[in-house]
C-alpha cells in the first residue's frame, strides 16, 4: 500500500566496517518493523566521518518515513553522532536538562552502591540538538537516553540498549499492517524450481517470495520464504511451493505464518 510507512536504519561506527564488531541491531529492528507494519527499505553502515553521517542522515530522512541511527552517542571522543545530527538539521548541540537530570540521578545511585560517579565525559551522553521537535527516548538499561528529532531516532549501538530504546520509541511511530512470514525447506536445487517459482510469484503478486539456497549434510537445499500482510495468501503460496518440491523428490518442511 502506498501509505505504508517506511524506514531506514543507519548503523554508525568504524568498528562495524572493520569487522571488529558484528552488528545485530539490523536483525532485531527489521523483525520488529515488520511486525509494526513499517517497511524497512534500506540499511547501511556509515563510518565515523562527519561528512558521511550528515550526508546519509539528510538523504534518508527525506526519502523515508523514519530513520533509525545506532551508535556514536557515548562519552568518548569518537562518539560524534549527536554533533552530526545537529549539523544535518542546522542546529546547535546543547546539554538537555532532562537528560542531564536522569544521568545525575543514575550515577548518584551508582556511587552510593560503590559504582562510578558522574563526570564531564559521561555528561556528554546528555547532549542533543537544540530547538523544537526533540524528544528524549527512554533508556531503562543505563538511563542515558536516546532522542528523536523530527523523523530521525538516535539510539545507542550496544544491542541491549538499542533494543530498549527502540521499544520505548514504538509509541511514537505510525504503524501499518503487520507483515507475516512462513517458509518451505526442502532438499531440492534452487535452479530446478526457479522457473516454476517465477510463475508462482506472478500468481501471488501480494506475496514476496524469497529463495535461499544452502548446503546441509553435503546436500543442496533450498528455503523459500513467503512474506505478506495476508496469512491466507502465504499459506496458499507455501502449499504450492511444497508441491513443487515434491515433484523433484523432496520431502519439504513447512513453517506456517
Amino acid at each position: 500500500m502506498s501509505d505504508t510507512p517506511t524506514a531506514c536504519i543507519l548503523i554508525i561506527g568504524d568498528e562495524i566496517l572493520s569487522g571488529r564488531t558484528q552488528d545485530t541491531n539490523i536483525k532485531y529492528m527489521a523483525g520488529r518493523l515488520g511486525q509494526l507494519g513499517i517497511k524497512l527499505k534500506e540499511a547501511r553502515v556509515v563510518p565515523d566521518q562527519p561528512e558521511a553521517i550528515v550526508a546519509a542522515v539528510n538523504f534518508c530522512r527525506v526519502l523515508y518515513t523514519y530513520v533509525f541511527t545506532t551508535g556514536g552517542i557515548g562519552p568518548t571522543h569518537d562518539d560524534i553522532t549527536t554533533a552530526c545530527i545537529a549539523r544535518a538539521f542546522g542546529r546547535k548541540v546543547i546539554r538537555h536538562p532532562e537528560a542531564e537530570k536522569k544521568l545525575r540521578a543514575f550515577y548518584k545511585d551508582s556511587l552510593s552502591k560503590g559504582g562510578s560517579d558522574i563526570n564531564e565525559a559521561r555528561l556528554k551522553m546528555a547532549e542533543t540538538p537544540d530547538g523544537a521537535g526533540v524528544t528524549l527516548i527512554e533508556n531503562r538499561v543505563t538511563s542515558a537516553p536516546g532522542y528523536r528529532i523530527e523523523n530521525v531516532f538516535v539510539m545507542a549501538g550496544i544491542p541491549s540498549i538499542a533494543q530498549a530504546m527502540f521499544e520505548a520509541a514504538v509509541p511514537l511511530l505510525r504503524t501499518g499492517d503487520p507483515v507475516f512470514s512462513g517458509s518451505v525447506d526442502g532438499e531440492v536445487r534452487e535452479g530446478d524450481i526457479a522457473a516454476d517459482l517465477t510463475a508462482l510469484q506472478e500468481k501471488y503478486k501480494n506475496v514476496s517470495l524469497g529463495s535461499y539456497p544452502s548446503v546441509r549434510n553435503d546436500k543442496l537445499c533450498t528455503s523459500i520464504v513467503a512474506r505478506s500482510t495476508d496469512k491466507a495468501l502465504i499459506t496458499a503460496a507455501l502449499a504450492e511451493v511444497a508441491e513443487m518440491m515434491r515433484r523433484f523428490g523432496a520431502e519439504p518442511a513447512v513453517t506456517a505464518p
